[in-house]
């Protein structure tokens, strides 16, 4: 049997930018365990597998460990085989996915999705994360991940939490956030818990990110930008229970698995 396969640097303009992301396109499902297999072989932070049903897509995402309920970045990556590589003909993909139905539609060279925004709730700081980081938080937060709110841009440059710590955490992994001179905000995403050290651009992170940076600033459209190692620009914006969040990607390679 042999699969198509795509990689793809995801909220980027140039490769070697933004977050890569695996994307298989499929026929039919594989058996779970072949889905992860091969996650794990591409060793990147998510491998997407879509298949069509009627005039929708079925997603699924799988980290190098296991299957999550969303990624933003590989579904921005499914999207972007699906328009420029296999001529998608319309504006608007809808993926039907664990977290509900997911649109994403061209704007010239831009990708949007929308995707639903994730209730945070403020929570004191669990031991075990105050552990792992040498500088504490003003202010925690729960949701699918645990969102930290530092004093500035410098203390999320200069994080170096203790990986096997957040490794115990009751959460998919933990947001760290601040304001920014240059951005709205900044923000970095650890997830070791899955098989992520740090992801390098996360966009189901700005679910949880969108609305506590809107209560905070008074807005609801935002320029930000994940401060990793390869980094990536994120547009998003709130509008009731939805987020938006855009960027661009780029083709990094295409070939053939062999099974």
């Amino acid at each position: 049997m042999q699969l198509k396969l795509y990689q793809i640097d995801a909220f980027a303009k140039k490769i070697f930018e933004g977050n890569p992301a695996a994307v298989c396109p499929l026929d039919s499902w594989l058996d779970d365990a072949l889905m992860r297999k091969i996650a794990m072989e591409n060793n990147l932070s998510e491998t997407a597998f879509f298949v069509k049903e009627g005039t929708n897509y079925h997603i699924r995402w799988f980290t190098p460990l296991e299957e999550v309920d969303m990624c933003g970045h590989a579904t921005l990556a499914s999207a972007f085989v699906l328009f420029e590589i296999l001529n998608y003909p319309n504006d608007e993909i809808v993926f039907d996915s664990k977290s509900g139905e997911l649109r994403v539609r061209r704007e010239r060279d831009k990708l949007l999705m929308d995707f639903p925004a994730q209730e945070i709730t403020a929570c004191p700081i669990p031991l075990v994360i105050a552990e792992a980081f040498e500088m504490q938080p003003k202010e925690c937060y729960k949701s699918m991940d645990y969102l930290l709110v530092f004093e500035n841009e410098e203390d999320i440059l200069k994080a170096k939490p203790n990986l096997e710590k957040l490794k115990n955490i009751d959460a998919r992994g933990v947001i760290i956030t601040s304001k920014s001179q240059e951005y709205d905000f900044v923000c970095r995403f650890f997830a070791p818990k899955i098989g992520i050290d740090e992801d390098p651009v996360t966009g189901a992170a700005f679910t949880q990110l969108a609305p506590y940076w809107s209560k905070v600033l008074g807005k609801n459209e935002f320029r930000a930008k994940q401060i990793s190692q390869r980094g990536g620009e994120v547009f998003c914006k709130l509008y009731g229970s939805r987020v938006e969040i855009a960027g661009y990607g780029i083709k990094y390679f295409e070939g053939i698995v062999e099974l």
